[in-house]
């Protein structure tokens, strides 16, 4: 009569997929047993239905199951059949994912779960975004580059050369690195290259900056957040700073600094400058930070600057 084999014993080391599923499970959860695994599903059916304010009888009408098996569910002693489980997670419009979320989860991170289940499609692209670059592996790098962006008049090159100077690293207008590169100044670039060329000069001379410069304090145009491949590189690149002003502040500080062609038509130029913020205003605000340099000194605005780039 041929004896059993013994189970080989595992290999030190060996990768999950050589282990057996009941190890794995083990290594991942191995204070979670089936009891306390139906208990938890239980206890969420349960709180899910009373957070939508459901009698049992209604929800057990409304997932087409009795009520004396939901009673099974919620007591944590029920034999859970998947699809019935499916029928009363989409009666309590709910997902499988929520109520077979482990217990060991922390009220945030279910939040944060039923939070992404509403984001609308066409905004998940946007979001996964933002995750990898708030939380990804080149975060200590892209902090020490720091782009100020606003419109002209906001203080970028004031608070910017403090910043830098303060830091120890270079202070980078993007502008003039567009006027280097190809040799014309910007107010003869755009009649001899156009829109198009000039935002294509743009975007190489940032991506030779952010390849080129581990540590930088980035002034760029106002105009460059409209231009969505770009914004997104600078995004993912440098840690970004809105400098916020009103627009009679933005027109002020653009006069001061020697520039009279506002005063030509100032009505209408204070006119188009408010729908330009309002229209761009939603593309600043994605911005890590911003700072609100109206109405406020100097010195004021650069400890502000300062707080919010603090590594």
């Amino acid at each position: 009569m041929p004896t059993a084999r013994s189970p080989k014993p595992a290999l030190a080391g060996s990768p999950p997929a050589l282990r057996t599923v009941s190890e794995r499970v083990g290594e991942e959860r191995p204070a979670l047993t089936d009891q306390a695994f139906l208990h938890g599903v239980g206890s969420r059916l349960r709180e899910l239905r009373e957070r939508r304010a459901m009698t049992r009888k209604a929800l057990a009408r409304e997932a087409d199951v009795s009520e004396r098996y939901l009673g099974q569910l919620e007591a944590g002693e029920g034999n859970i059949s998947i699809v019935l489980l499916r029928r009363v997670t989409l009666a309590l419009s709910s997902t499988l994912a929520e109520v077979l979320e482990p217990e060991s989860a922390s009220a945030e991170r279910r939040l944060i779960t039923r939070l992404l289940e509403k984001v609308p499609a066409h905004r998940v692209e946007d979001l996964i975004f933002r995750l990898v670059r708030d939380f990804g592996k080149d975060e200590d790098g892209r902090r020490k580059r720091i782009a100020l962006i606003g419109l002209r008049g906001a203080g970028k090159t004031t608070l910017g050369q403090k910043l830098a100077a303060e830091r120890g690293c270079a202070y980078v207008e993007l502008d003039r690195e567009i006027e280097r590169e190809s040799g014309l100044p910007l107010s003869e670039l755009f009649p001899f290259y156009g829109q198009s060329g000039y935002r294509r000069l743009e975007r190489r001379c940032l991506d030779r900056l952010i390849g080129e410069k581990s540590e930088m304090v980035l002034a760029v145009g106002g105009g460059l957040v409209a231009e969505s491949e770009t914004f997104n590189a600078l995004l993912g690149s440098c840690y970004t700073v809105w400098l916020k002003t009103t627009p009679e502040e933005h027109m002020s500080r653009v006069i001061a600094q020697g520039d009279l062609r506002p005063m030509a038509d100032n009505d209408a130029a204070m006119e188009d400058l408010k729908r330009i913020l309002q229209a761009r205003e939603p593309l600043y605000r994605m911005a890590d930070a911003m700072v609100d340099t109206s109405g406020q000194t100097v010195d004021k605005s650069f400890l502000a600057l300062r707080n919010v780039v603090a590594i």
